[in-house]
């Protein structure tokens, strides 16, 4: 998996310097130093983005065991966890899911448990698909009331609705017994590997469920992770701001539902590096934004990545050790499913 990811990543690398090349490189970087401002703007604003998903975690979570003291598993450690979730996505060769790998052992070592962390997790991310991919269909139905329908409309729009399709089936999959599979698998390798704590993880599928038949809180960790992802159009406008272009924020949320749905789509790539960037172009071409400023836009989101991504993975690393768990025995508990200490370890 290693090789793929470098084969997809200098791939994504070519298509990022072709596009530089063929709008002007001298020009992007222009804008993106002309839209310092909005750097900083970026930057600031994200932080309401990671703690409303932060307490869509712990909201999805479930209540926290008696046993542990009020000061554990507060909202201040899931906007931590969730900020190792993303710096490892974005900064690391991992296919978009290696964070929630590192932040479930960690969230295990904090005292949920591995069959709980790793199904709030599970649960986590599924809502998280599933709200983006209604973000992304509400963005494109505003879309064509803003322009003319024409091939890319239509395309978009039949894309965003496979991807609809796609999130619903891996939610109705989990239902049927999809996680439990999974389950099986992981105890049978574990077992033939000799891996230790394995048994900790069984029951994962009945977790998941009793997990998403809190009605409420499922609703309500749904909803905080749909307005995480819509104030991503509140950036966008506050970019495109500084860089000298006003829009409303009815395309920056088309803006934005595109350029997230790419980013997605180029799980594959590291950081989805020059698929987000096409993205952004293609949609931001819809509204007549020059493809000059639309590669500046994603690049600047780019910078706010890094930004609060290395620090992250200095986070990561400093929680490995302070939330150590106490015994030998405990730490085995994730040990078939969960990454290493090390970032140099994090592969797919």
């Amino acid at each position: 998996m290693k090789r793929v990811a470098v084969i997809a990543g200098l791939l994504g690398l070519g298509l990022t310097v072709w596009m530089l090349a063929q709008f002007g490189a001298g020009a992007i970087f222009s804008l993106v130093m002309a839209g310092g401002w909005g750097i900083l703007a970026a930057i600031v604003f994200h932080t309401v983005q990671v703690l409303l998903s932060a307490q869509a975690w712990r909201v999805i979570s479930g209540p926290k065991p008696d046993k542990l003291p009020p000061s554990t598993l507060t909202l201040k450690d899931y906007f931590a966890l969730r900020c190792v979730r993303e710096g490892v996505n974005n900064l690391l060769p991992v296919a978009q899911v290696g964070g929630e790998v590192c932040s479930t052992r960690l969230l295990n070592r904090r005292g949920l448990g591995a069959k709980r962390a790793a199904a709030a997790t599970i649960c986590d991310l599924t809502l998280e698909l599933l709200s983006q991919v209604l973000f992304t269909v509400l963005g494109l139905i505003v879309l064509l009331t803003l322009v003319q329908r024409s091939a890319v409309t239509d395309e978009l729009l039949e894309s965003a609705l496979v991807a609809l399709a796609i999130g619903l089936a891996v939610f109705i999959s989990q239902w049927l017994g999809a996680v439990a599979l999974v389950e099986k698998l992981l105890l049978k390798i574990a077992d033939h590997l000799g891996w230790r704590g394995a048994e900790s993880i069984r029951g994962l599928h009945q977790q998941v469920l009793v997990l998403y038949m809190a009605k409420r809180a499922t609703v309500w960790a749904f909803t905080l992770q749909f307005v995480a992802w819509a104030l991503g159009a509140v950036e966008v406008c506050l970019i495109l701001h500084f860089m000298g272009y006003d829009c409303s924020l009815a395309v920056g949320f088309v803006i934005e539902g595109v350029g997230e749905a790419a980013k997605s789509v180029g799980f594959a790539v590291p950081g989805a590096l020059g698929v987000s960037e096409g993205g952004y172009v293609l949609v931001g071409g819809l509204f007549g934004v020059p493809p000059q400023m639309a590669m500046a836009l994603s690049l600047i989101k780019r910078v706010r990545e890094i930004v609060w991504g290395l620090p992250s993975l200095i986070l990561w690393q400093w929680l490995e050790h302070a939330w150590c768990p106490e015994s030998p025995a405990h730490e085995g508990e994730c040990a078939p499913m969960l990454c290493k200490n090390s970032v140099s370890d994090v592969r797919l």
